[in-house]
C-alpha cells in the first residue's frame, strides 16, 4: 500500500506575494500541480495536501481533484510537526508514505519511481532523495556511506563549517515504512536554531535508512522566491521544447518562445521567434505561428497561420490565414479557409467557410456565412450602452469600405452594403443596401488673400 503527503502548509513569505507559495505557476501549471503530477502512474491509496497558510486558495485551486484528501497544519511549526499531522489521519494505514514538497515542480515521475523501487528491494525503514549540488547552501547535508546507508541529516543552519564541505544534499523527498515513522514521530523536537520539528531528525531512531542520488540535480530545484521561479520556468521550458523537438515540432530561435505544460502539437509544426503559447491549446498539423504571436486556449486544426497576432479561447480550422496584426478574442470560431488580415479584431462571433475580413474591421456577436466579404473598415456596433446584440450576415455577402452595421441585425444571403454605409436595418436577400447623405460640393469655398 502507498501514500502520498505532500507539504504546502509554508507561508512562502520571500515570494513576497499575495498567491500562496505552492500555487505560483510555472508555464501555467502551478507549482503544486505540477508535484501531483509527477505522481501519475503511483496509483496511491491515499493523496493527502498538508495545507495551512491560506490554506482555502490551495484547495478551491485542486478542487477538481477528488482524490486528495486535505489534513491542516496549525501553527506551521516545520517539517516534521506536518508530518505528525497525519497520525490520526492514517492510523490504520500498514504501508509506504512518500513525503513530497509541494515547491519542488521538476521532479520527475520516474525518479518517484525509482526511489519507491529501491526502497521496497531494499526493505528500509526511510529512503531519502539526494542530490550533488555545487553552491549547496541553504541546503540540508546528507551523511551515508559508499552503499548509499544514511548516518544522520543535519539542516544547513546547524551545520559545523567543516560538515558544510559536504556537497550530498536532502532533496526534502523520503519514502517512508509508515508504521516505523509513526512510532518516532512523537520523539522529535525542536530544539534546533529554526526552534522547528524537522522531519530529517527521525532519520536516526530509524533502523535503516538508505539515500538515493538523482542523476540530474535540476529535478530537485526547490522554489523559496522569485528569482528561483524564474529558473525553474527556464528549465521547464528547455525541457518542453526538447521534448516537442524530438517529436517533430521546429523552433526557428527557440530560446526566445515558450510554451506551456497543456499545449499538445501535431506533426510539422513552425514555431517563430518570440511567439508565445498560454494555457490548454491544440495544434494542428503543419500549422506556422508567428513571429511575435500570442495563442492561449486554441485548439488550431490543420494548416494554419498566424502571423504577429493574438489568438484567445478560439477555435480554428483548417487553412485559415490570421494576421499580421489581428486580435481574435474569445468565442471566435472560424471554418475552413477563413482569411483574417491586418488590424481586424473578432469576437465572440462564428464566420462560415471561405470568408474574408482583410483590413481594420471590429466584427463583435456575429454569425457570418460562407464566403462573405468584409470590407476595409467594417463596424458591427452591437452594444447599445446596456446590452450586446447579435449581426447575422447571409452567404456570399459583401460590405463596403467603412459600413457601420448596427445590431440587432438581419443581412441576407448575396446581399451588398455601399461603401460608406451605416445600417440599421435588416436586409433581404439579394438586395443592395446604401445609406449615405446627398454629396454637397460647394466651389470656391477656400479664398486666398
Amino acid at each position: 500500500m502507498l501514500a502520498i503527503a505532500i507539504l504546502a502548509a509554508g507561508k512562502g513569505t520571500r515570494m513576497h506575494s499575495d498567491i500562496p507559495k505552492v500555487l505560483q505557476k510555472i508555464a501555467g501549471t502551478t507549482l503544486l500541480e505540477m508535484v501531483i503530477n509527477s505522481c501519475r502512474g503511483l496509483r496511491p491509496d491515499r493523496s493527502l495536501v498538508i495545507v495551512g497558510h491560506q490554506s482555502k486558495q490551495i484547495k478551491e485551486s485542486i478542487s477538481y481533484r477528488k482524490d486528495i484528501e486535505f489534513v491542516t497544519q496549525e501553527p506551521q511549526n516545520g517539517t516534521g510537526h506536518a508530518v505528525q499531522q497525519l497520525i490520526p489521519i492514517l492510523k490504520d494505514f500498514d504501508g509506504d508514505l512518500l513525503v513530497l514538497n509541494g515547491d519542488v515542480p521538476l521532479l520527475s515521475s520516474s525518479t518517484i519511481l525509482e526511489l519507491l523501487s529501491s526502497h521496497r528491494s531494499r526493505k528500509a525503514d526511510v529512503s531519502i532523495l539526494t542530490a550533488r549540488l555545487p553552491a549547496p547552501d541553504g541546503y540540508g547535508r546528507v551523511f551515508s556511506d559508499n552503499e548509499g546507508n544514511v548516518d544522520r541529516i543535519i539542516e544547513d543552519r546547524d551545520c559545523t563549517e567543516e560538515e558544510k564541505k559536504n556537497d550530498l544534499t536532502n532533496a526534502g523527498v523520503y519514502c517512508f515504512k509508515w508504521k516505523r515513522l509513526k512510532d518516532v514521530l512523537q520523539k522529535l523536537s525542536s530544539n534546533n536554531a529554526q526552534n522547528e520539528v524537522y522531519l530529517t531528525d527521525s532519520i536516526q531512531n530509524l533502523c535503516t535508512a538508505i539515500q538515493i542520488e538523482v542523476s540530474d540535480s535540476t529535478e530537485v530545484n526547490g522554489v523559496n522566491d522569485k528569482q528561483q521561479l524564474s529558473k525553474c520556468e527556464d528549465l521547464l521550458q528547455e525541457r518542453l521544447r526538447t521534448y516537442w523537438m524530438k517529436q517533430g515540432v521546429k523552433f526557428i530561435s527557440p530560446n526566445t518562445s515558450t510554451i506551456s505544460n497543456k499545449t499538445r502539437f501535431g506533426k510539422d509544426v513552425t514555431i517563430e521567434p518570440a511567439t508565445h503559447l498560454r494555457g490548454e491549446n491544440i495544434i494542428g498539423d503543419n500549422c506556422h505561428l508567428g513571429p511575435s504571436s500570442l495563442i492561449e486556449n486554441t485548439e488550431l486544426k490543420a494548416n494554419v497561420s498566424i502571423l504577429y497576432s493574438v489568438v484567445k479561447d478560439s477555435i480554428i480550422h483548417e487553412n485559415v490565414q490570421i494576421g499580421p496584426f489581428s486580435h481574435l478574442r474569445p468565442g471566435t470560431k472560424l471554418k475552413n479557409d477563413c482569411k483574417i488580415g491586418n488590424f481586424v479584431e473578432i469576437k465572440k462571433s462564428n464566420l462560415d467557410e471561405s470568408t474574408k475580413v482583410n483590413h481594420l474591421s471590429y466584427i463583435g456577436d456575429c454569425e457570418i456565412g460562407k464566403a462573405v466579404n468584409i470590407g476595409a473598415g467594417t463596424i458591427t456596433a452591437n452594444f447599445d450602452g446596456s446590452n450586446k446584440h447579435q449581426t447575422i450576415i447571409g452567404k456570399n455577402s459583401k460590405t463596403g469600405a467603412n459600413s457601420v452595421l448596427v445590431a440587432p441585425l438581419n443581412v441576407g444571403d448575396r446581399v451588398t452594403i455601399g461603401a460608406g454605409s451605416t445600417i440599421t436595418q435588416d436586409i433581404p436577400n439579394d438586395s443592395l443596401a446604401i445609406e449615405r447623405s446627398n454629396q454637397v460640393t460647394k466651389k470656391k469655398w477656400s479664398s486666398e488673400d
